[in-house]
């Protein structure tokens, strides 16, 4: 038998008010509560009426959302997080992979999400003309990535300060000639890249350091991108005696590349990431942890306050926590560096 809204109250010692509450994300309910709810609801398997809520609200019942990489871990945990919070308070997901120029002009031309969705989570950064098609579909939008933008509640963590305390790590350590591999040529409009780049480069003259343009590579945010960048550092006059990747998954392309080249991790070149990856744990790596099944959640959650709640303001930029996480692939340099 299909489970009730009373069977998940009763298994979770609520009513079902709060029930109802919880799974749509309004207000009035701790976090705590509403994690104990939504596990309860998943493990007795049950949605909120889609055809119930779409008749008594005039809504579709459905959330759209914009993605550059679906395939991509962080995009695809992002997406999972909120498409359970969704799913959970009655609500389909309308996918929308965008990760060509194409497919995304088509997007923004033609809108196709228009008096289809109730809402839009976008999973990539839109420009100015893209933010104003969205603006004017007249429903709640969300966003994961990026700085405040007018009309979108923005879930995130501060770039800035993530890498600080990474390249800042490696300065402490002793470490002088730090490398960094980036994600230059990521999804359009991106500017998690920039910002990280900048923090980085703050971080050197702070300490400094002079910047080294040979230090820097492009790692496509892959691991077989990472691979490639770290080739390309180790290849330098001077190579690096450590080097922040701006992703874990980077991070975890380079491990390759100097486990490849026989060099060892930490004693001959330390690396951190960024992101704790679930396998960032497993290699090893120190990097900096964020939430970011927690970020997808939150902004799902969210959205549908703002269903419910018709009229309020967005949230505005909702700044997720974040720390460094010290494991095995830091340490102080060598007197002398990689060879």
């Amino acid at each position: 038998m299909t489970a009730s809204i009373n069977d998940v109250a009763q298994a979770a010692g609520v009513s079902a008010s709060t029930v109802s509450r919880a799974l749509r994300g309004r207000q009035g309910v701790s976090d705590e509560v509403r994690d104990r709810i939504a596990a309860v609801a998943a493990q007795l398997g049950y949605t909120a009426s889609r055809s119930a809520s779409s008749l008594a609200s005039g809504r579709t019942c459905t959330i759209g959302v914009l993605v550059p990489y679906v395939g991509r871990w962080f995009f695809g945990t992002v997406l999972d997080a909120a498409e359970k919070v969704f799913s959970a308070a009655g609500y389909d997901v309308l996918l929308y992979n965008l990760g060509s120029p194409e497919t995304r002009r088509r997007f923004f031309t033609r809108l196709p999400v228009r008096k289809r969705v109730d809402a839009v989570l976008s999973l990539l950064i839109p420009d100015d003309e893209e933010s104003a098609a969205l603006r004017s579909l007249g429903v709640p939008l969300a966003t994961t990535v990026g700085g405040a933008r007018p009309g979108f509640t923005v879930v995130g963590i501060d770039d800035r300060a993530g890498t600080e305390s990474a390249v800042r790590h490696l300065v402490n350590l002793g470490h002088r000639r730090i490398g960094m591999i980036s994600g230059s040529s990521g999804p359009l409009h991106w500017t998690t890249p920039i910002e990280r780049r900048n923090a980085y480069l703050d971080v050197l003259a702070d300490a400094g350091i002079e910047h080294d343009a040979a230090l820097e590579a492009d790692g496509d945010y892959t691991v077989d991108g990472g691979e490639r960048a770290m080739t390309e550092l180790l290849a330098a006059s001077r190579p690096p005696t450590a080097v922040f990747a701006q992703s874990d998954e980077m991070a975890m392309g380079a491990l390759r590349a100097l486990r490849r080249h026989r060099l060892k991790v930490p004693d001959d070149v330390s690396v951190v990431g960024f992101d704790d990856h679930e396998l960032a744990d497993v290699v090893g790596l120190t990097t900096v942890a964020q939430p970011v099944a927690e970020q997808g959640a939150e902004a799902a959650r969210l959205l549908l306050r703002r269903l419910d709640e018709p009229g309020t303001e967005p949230a505005g930029h909702v700044r997720m926590p974040i720390r460094l996480v010290l494991r095995e692939t830091t340490a102080p340099p060598r007197p002398r560096g990689p060879h």
